[in-house]
């Protein structure tokens, strides 16, 4: 029996011999296997045979122990090791380690979980980070926006050169030099138009009737009346009348039309002066047999009379005032005169004894509305001689509208000294009548000291007036600036050339009100108050007025700019360009400098990315707006062509204040945000971000810099590199520089790592003595970290593992020895028959 068991003995002395040197080549075969844990074999004693169990001591003997035989040993455990390996730096970004406890996540062809700690990862056709023999990578994966999402393991990917991203731009970080001792910018650049008109007021039309006649007046009996046939006496009676004992000269003249009408418009010649000497008491004339008109041209005489003309120092050059008229011409006719100097001196009804002293002259005539608007005026009625002093004009021009527009016709005439200059000879109080005549005898000189020139532009526009009745005068000839079409500008601010804007134009509904607003927004013009109402944007200091558009009083489109130079507004000569269905061309609508703008300023052009990665251009203007004893303040204006409201054309899109301290550093920003809508695009809109003027100075340099030196946006592009950080966090870093995560690498811990499974090809699986996994971030709960572009190599102690090779094969041997033995002593016994 004991030599039987000494034979089993060794036999479990050689199993536990090659368990070892099977572990052993286990390990050592796998010395150069990344994340490799060795393992060792532990053994047990087996069953034991028990001879006797000994007994205790007893008062006569001291006891004896237990006698028992072992009957071998077994292998107790095969403990994987995993302590950690040695990390190795390596020229893949892909290649991972772990620093610490934990593992891998890798997915299983069933879809089950499987852990690793070979960190040696690839990317396969569909960008997926894989292990060596193809197993996929776990951990959280990113949605469209590159957000990390937390609910799913899945596979991570890394879509090298497929994947795109922009960055909006968030902020823009300025520097320069703004010195305070600059002009202030107070004064304001101011542009206007020509003078405009509006066309749905007419011009009186000289082809609309029968020529303009003209009678000559002065000839043959008619040309003054004669005095030679006048009868005088002179009475006394009772009341405030001449003057007993005066002196007076009376004048006789033919008029047109009723009694009441407008003197010296339809007046002729005046007679020679007939001359009266009061006697006694009598203060009253009476003048009988008056003078008649045989043309039957006139119908009234009209009779005018001096003052009291004693010792007057020069009778002949005193003025002759209207005393009253007989409205016919019977040859009977008789007029008393009783009228005091003080009535006619308060009628101050003079004669008009002036002589036309040209040879020819032109005429033109404007309607007047109750109003008191103006017409246009006529073309010029065919040149008229004169005769003896006088022009007579009839068959004027006439408001045939139904019902009618003007209520009033003037007339105006050139004078010899200006052949082109037209002033204003007198009105007819009707502009309907065909028969009413206009007799002109006024003088150039007197015309000339009146001063009441014609208005060739007519109805000056208002802002309610529709663009399609926009007229602009070059000569005789009015033209309509706008058609209906699509308006394209072009404007300058600054000197610099703005990006075009379009407008569409709608006969009957577009109105001048509308372009305005058009400019203002095309032209980045910020109205009072802004949108920061304690710090209300300035007025122009120069006129008065605030800035924007506005329609002047004669009818100009004037444009008032933001103060300082940096803001002064442009309309080149190009400017303006109208396209319609029969093709396009130039608008002729020439601005003018009405005021030149003043102030210290300074401009920063740089772009900006919205969502989308589109790049958007913005201008930063600065200017001087006020400075004290103790703080400069400049103000700063925001233009982007590229803004794209829901409505209008609206470039300026920001400003605010930038106050700087006593030591030129900046104290203060009322505000800092530009926003920058995009309406008609899928960014996300508005853009808004703030400008950080905290680099600038305001320190007295020889000139003002402004600059943008950075901003955090960027155009679109593709993943070309990526990194792992320490936190298992795979970011792409972009072609644009930007960096994006593309997923969370998750890993795996276990409260009994040696209870894991292992599956070959260098995978653990959950045991039934491991314990759950515990899923963490790297770094976390107990997790170790990643290190990238590293791997861990075998933790396989080769020199311990050859001498556990050496005591494993000596082990064998000595087993084999036992074997011997027993075989040996087998043999006596069966010797023992001979």
């Amino acid at each position: 029996m004991g030599l039987a068991s000494a034979l089993s003995t060794a036999l479990t002395g050689l199993t536990a011999a090659e368990t070892t040197i099977d572990v052993v080549g286990n390990n050592v075969a796998n010395g150069n296997t990344v994340g490799f844990k060795a393992s060792t074999a532990f053994f047990a004693t087996q069953f034991l045979q028990t001879q006797t169990l000994g007994s205790g001591p007893t008062s006569n003997r001291g006891g004896t122990n237990p006698r028992q035989t072992g009957l071998g040993t077994q292998v107790a455990e095969i403990k994987p090791d995993f302590n950690q390996g040695t990390i190795e730096i390596s020229s893949n970004p892909s290649d991972l380690a772990i620093q610490g406890d934990g593992f891998f996540i890798v997915q299983g062809p069933q879809g089950e979980n499987f852990y690793t700690r070979n960190g040696i990862f690839k990317t396969n056709s569909e960008n997926q980070l894989v292990t060596i023999t193809g197993q996929r990578l776990l951990g959280h994966g990113v949605n469209d926006r590159f957000e990390i999402q937390t609910t799913t393991l899945q596979p991570l990917s890394i879509p090298l050169g497929a994947a795109a991203v922009a960055q909006a731009t968030r902020s823009v970080f300025l520097e320069g030099a703004l010195r305070p001792n600059g002009d202030l910018a107070t004064i304001s650049e101011v542009i206007q138009s020509t003078v405009l008109s509006d066309a749905r007021f007419s011009r009186p039309a000289i082809d609309q009737v029968p020529p303009v006649a003209t009678t000559p007046l002065g000839s043959g009996a008619t040309a003054a009346p004669s005095v030679a046939g006048i009868g005088v006496a002179q009475s006394d009676v009772a009341g405030t009348n001449l003057a007993p004992g005066g002196v007076y000269r009376y004048k006789i003249v033919f008029a047109e039309g009723p009694i009441a009408a407008t003197l010296n418009n339809s007046e002729g010649l005046p007679s020679a002066q007939l001359d009266v000497t009061l006697t006694g008491t009598n203060d009253r004339v009476d003048l009988s047999t008056l003078p008649t008109d045989s043309s039957g041209i006139f119908t009234t005489r009209r009779i005018y009379r001096t003052l009291d003309l004693t010792g007057a120092a020069d009778p002949d050059v005193e003025p002759y005032y209207f005393v009253g008229a007989i409205g016919d011409m019977l040859p009977a006719s008789t007029f008393t005169d009783t009228t005091s100097d003080a009535t006619l001196l308060a009628a101050d009804q003079q004669l008009n004894q002036g002589l036309l002293n040209g040879t020819t002259y032109e005429y033109r005539i404007t309607f007047v509305d109750a109003s008191g608007r103006e017409s246009r005026p006529s073309d010029p009625l065919p040149p008229q001689a004169v005769t003896d002093g006088r022009i007579r004009l009839t068959d004027l021009p006439i408001d045939d509208q139904v019902p009618p527009q003007w209520t009033q016709r003037r007339i105006y005439r050139n004078v010899a000294s200006a052949q082109d200059t037209y002033y204003l000879v007198g009105e007819i109080d009707d502009a309907t009548t065909t028969s009413v005549s206009f007799i002109d005898g006024r003088s150039d000189a007197d015309l000339i000291a009146a001063n009441e020139q014609i208005d060739f532009n007519g109805v000056a526009i208002l802002e309610s007036t529709f663009l399609s009745d926009v007229l602009r005068r070059d000569g005789d000839v009015y033209s309509n600036v706008f058609q209906e079409g699509t308006l394209e500008f072009t404007g300058r601010k600054g000197g610099l050339t703005l990006a075009t804007k379009s407008f569409d134009i709608i006969d009957g509904v577009t109105t001048v009100g509308s372009l305005l607003d058009f400019f203002e927004q095309a032209l980045g013009i910020q109205v009072p108050p802004g949108p920061d109402s304690a710090n209300p944007i300035p007025s122009d200091s120069g006129l008065g007025v605030s800035p924007g558009g506005r329609v002047t009083s004669d009818g100009r489109i004037q444009l008032i700019a933001n103060t300082g130079d940096v803001n002064a507004v442009e309309i080149g000569l190009s400017g303006l360009e109208l396209v319609t269905s029969t093709g396009s061309a130039t608008v002729n609508l020439p601005f003018n400098s009405a005021q030149a703008a003043v102030g210290e300023g300074e401009v920063a052009d740089f772009i900006v990315y919205d969502s989308l990665g589109i790049p958007l251009s913005v201008r930063v203007t600065t200017v001087l707006e006020s400075r004290s004893s103790t703080s400069t303040v400049y103000r700063w204006f925001a233009d982007s062509a590229d803004n794209d409201p829901l409505t209008g054309a609206q470039i300026a899109v920001g400003t605010g204040l930038i106050r700087f301290d006593g030591e030129g550093n900046v104290s203060s920003v009322t505000e800092s945000r530009v926003s920058i809508d995009r309406s008609h695009v899928s960014s996300q809109s508005p853009l808004e971000f703030d400008l950080d003027f905290s680099a600038l100075s305001g320190l007295a340099v020889d000139e003002s810099s402004l600059a943008a030196t950075r901003q955090d946006g960027s155009a679109p592009g593709t993943l070309a590199s990526f990194i792992i950080g320490e936190d298992g966090v795979i970011r792409g870093v972009f072609s644009n520089g930007v960096s994006r995560d593309l997923g969370q690498i998750r890993l795996a811990r276990f409260a009994n790592p040696a209870g894991l499974e292992q599956r070959g090809q260098n995978l653990f699986a959950e045991g039934i003595n491991s314990g759950l996994p515990i899923e963490g971030n790297p770094n976390q709960q107990g997790i170790g970290t990643i290190i990238a572009g590293a791997v861990e190599l075998s933790n396989t102690d080769i020199g311990a593992n050859l001498i556990d090779l050496i005591l494993a094969s000596t082990q064998y041997r000595g087993n084999t020895r036992v074997i011997t033995a027993a075989q040996q002593l087998l043999d006596e016994l069966l010797n023992l028959r001979r």
